[in-house]
């Protein structure tokens, strides 16, 4: 899929809670094709700090408004910078790069999405273009509490929503492992979250003999499989997130053996 580098304008920056915000980007020219999993890195601009892009997830496309949907945790100095911009301002972006989710071919498929944190943004999207399809997926989200779950109202367009919360605010009480929805039968999983709630949700899958995809979230620079940042140890050797994923079956990763 060809890349390309967009001086993108900002339209909108609405800050959800006190760490994540949602950008709404734009451009003259109708925008690229994107398939959910996929990810752009934004150039930072005005840090003295930070002198390499972010990668962020694709969280939506909106074809219709011509926009590009990023859901950015502002964590550290490059994600404060990029969150800071205002409507009517730009940012460069390299799209859209890496390989994304695998799509179900029968419109039976029962489709699991499971998400933690900030993991939960290319869900959506992917939700969006299962639900384009005619396939209503069951997406599974957890965070440590209530406040802390995002974009739930989008969700809810596009397919049932099971939540877990480590607190018990919201849902189910627990880890998303531990949600009664699990007692059901999927044909495949998509995950993208914390490390360690992927791996249990690997370990679920392989267990249960479903077909299960992880958006992993290694530290990706270039975002073009040069600067080997991210590389992953996988059955095929050593491979870089960012090109030869960042989704990857999990058949192909050692850690959730």
């Amino acid at each position: 899929m060809k890349k390309y580098v967009l001086d993108l304008e900002v339209r909108s920056v609405e800050r959800i809670n006190e760490k994540y915000s949602l950008l709404r980007l734009t451009h003259e020219e109708t925008l690229p094709e994107m398939v959910p999993g996929q990810f752009v890195e934004v150039r930072v601009d005005g840090s003295q700090n930070t002198f390499l892009r972010r990668p962020i997830s694709i969280n939506f496309v909106d074809r219709e408004a011509n926009e590009l949907w990023l859901l950015v945790a502002a964590i550290g100095d490059g994600t404060r910078h990029i969150v800071s911009v205002s409507p009517g301002e730009r940012l460069n972006c390299v799209l859209p790069l890496g390989r994304g989710f695998t799509m179900p071919e029968s419109k039976s498929a029962k489709v699991l999405l499971v998400g933690g944190g900030v993991g939960v943004a290319p869900l959506l999207y992917m939700g969006a273009e299962l639900k384009r399809q005619g396939i209503e997926p069951t997406f599974l989200l957890g965070a440590r509490k209530a406040a802390d779950l995002l974009e739930m109202e989008l969700f809810n367009k596009y397919g049932r929503v099971c939540v877990t919360t480590e607190d018990g605010s919201e849902g189910e009480k627990g880890f998303v492992t531990n949600h009664s929805v699990l007692g059901e039968h999927f044909d495949m999983i998509a995950t993208c979250g914390p490390k360690p709630m992927m791996v249990n949700v690997a370990k679920y899958a392989a267990k249960a003999g479903v077909e299960c995809e992880a958006s992993l979230e290694n530290m990706m620079a270039c975002g073009v499989g040069a600067c080997l940042c991210c590389v992953e140890k996988t059955t095929e050797g050593n491979l870089c997130v960012c090109k030869e994923g960042s989704v990857f079956n999990i058949k192909k990763l050692l850690w959730h053996l």
